[in-house]
């Protein structure tokens, strides 16, 4: 492979470990990494159906984000007091992670230049306003308001009118982030077996055995690191709906980037419903994301959720109509994946109902990279049957509404984006949404941040 990385060794044979964790992206390692840090002699194995970082984990857009922008929403899940904590553990799980990779010679583009929720039509602007009332009336101000020559100089595009700008933001190279952590972990003495799926998950007395084609784990304790993959287990499925998010990039162009005035590492997002999402590279390449792809009929996530993206050209669509200066940029690659979200848009955390030691991370809704660093903490905790901030807090064994059933999911899901995508249309053309159309859109789940509807 690319730079020597090599895969793990897939795990063939009978094996025991104190905790066995399914899934090797962010939420597992970090996992695997705080229980080591906790209890060094623990015995700690993950098996992964790809590699390290194959799923969500390395194919984001890199954007290492907090929880502020949730705030309204972590205030109605965990009450005021404790959405301010995990909102400012957030917030320092972003500059933990640039000093882990800093600490052990992780080159992953770390960059910690902030975060720009902007408005690219009139319609989006203020979206941020409710959450700014919510913060301030807590006596938190993470938000530093620009004005709309601001916002179109920082960003690069007078298509942006408005915005405001969150300094704790950063941006990674995903994969390269992944497979730094996957280093730090194999060096700590945690196993890993990478293209090791699992099977099939059994209980055997007080423990549990995680099979694999080739192989089995007999664990106290096993986590359920999977994102989206989770969906496999039905009392997950109920409130998870998996939707795509894609993603494409240009070559390098560090001089045109200069010219148009983006010139530092801030990520950028702006106020729809199926975001728009983006941000430059080291190697001065513009990597444009949108989301609201596919909808996951199945539990098994393939076809649409993997390889290059299906919906390229919906993609650079989107990329030309915010950077209309640059129209002669081809589009070089595109990637998919799926993204788990629950209604609320906020992880949740607990243990299997009939598994009290089958423990699960879900929910990131697209924003995981900085959040899985809090994840991992939780889960941790839960492991090793602490009782501590991490373990006792709001986000664990949260209340979550379900959505309906399959196929109705499906159906319903691609009527609610219909009428998302008119909507957002309409608005980029400075015209009004349907009635009806604004009726339905009130059905989504949460996206990356608060969305007028």
């Amino acid at each position: 492979m690319a730079g020597g990385f090599e895969p793990a060794p897939p795990l063939e044979g009978s094996a025991a470990a104190d905790v066995c964790i399914v899934g090797g992206g962010y939420t597992g390692l970090w996992t695997a990494l705080r229980l080591k840090e906790l209890e060094p002699s623990l015995d700690v194995t993950i098996v992964e159906a790809d590699i390290c970082g194959g799923g969500a984990s390395g194919r984001n857009g890199g954007f290492v984000l907090s929880w502020w922008a949730k705030f309204e929403t972590l205030k109605k899940v965990v009450g005021a007091e404790e959405a301010a904590r995990l909102a400012h553990a957030s917030a320092d799980a972003v500059a933990a992670i640039g000093s882990f990779c800093k600490e052990h010679g992780i080159d992953a583009d770390y960059r910690h230049d902030g975060w720009i929720w902007a408005a690219v039509n009139r319609a989006q602007v203020d979206s941020w306003r409710s959450v700014q009332g919510a913060l301030d009336h807590a006596g938190e101000h993470p938000f530093v308001e620009l004005t709309p020559d601001q916002v179109a100089a920082r960003t690069g595009s007078p298509v942006h009118v408005g915005g405001v700008f969150e300094p704790s933001g950063a941006t990674v190279q995903p994969a390269a982030l992944a497979f730094g952590l996957r280093r730090v972990a194999r060096e700590r003495g945690i196993r890993i077996h990478e293209r090791s799926p699992m099977t099939s998950l059994e209980s055997a007395g007080a423990a549990t055995i995680v099979r694999t084609p080739q192989g089995s784990v007999r664990a106290g304790c096993v986590i359920l690191a999977m994102n989206a993959w989770a969906v496999r287990f039905h009392e997950i499925r109920r409130w998870i709906l998996v939707v795509g998010s894609d993603i494409a990039a240009t070559d390098p162009i560090p001089d045109r980037l200069t010219g148009i005035g983006w010139t530092d590492g801030s990520c950028i997002s702006d106020s729809r419903l199926l975001v728009h999402y983006y941000r430059t590279t080291a190697d001065g390449r513009i990597a444009f994301g949108k989301g609201g792809g596919a909808i996951a009929l199945r539990a098994t996530l393939a076809g649409p959720f993997e390889g290059a993206s299906r919906r390229a050209a919906t993609v650079e669509a989107a990329f030309r109509f915010t950077y209309p200066m640059l129209a002669d940029v081809p589009i070089t690659s595109s990637w998919t994946g799926p993204i788990d979200r629950p209604r609320t848009g906020l992880p949740v955390f607990g243990a299997l109902k009939k598994h009290p030691r089958v423990l699960y991370g879900v929910g990131y809704s697209g924003n995981g990279v900085g959040p899985s660093y809090v994840g991992g903490r939780i889960l941790a905790s839960l492991a090793l049957e602490r009782s501590d901030e991490w373990s006792t807090c709001g986000l664990v064994d949260a209340h979550v509404k379900t959505f309906p059933p399959q196929p109705l999911r499906f159906v319903g899901g691609h009527v609610v984006r219909r009428a998302i995508e008119q909507t957002e249309r309409r608005q980029d053309e400075g015209r009004r949404p349907g009635r009806i159309a604004s009726r339905l859109i009130r059905l989504a789940p949460a996206g990356l941040v608060p969305v007028r509807r």
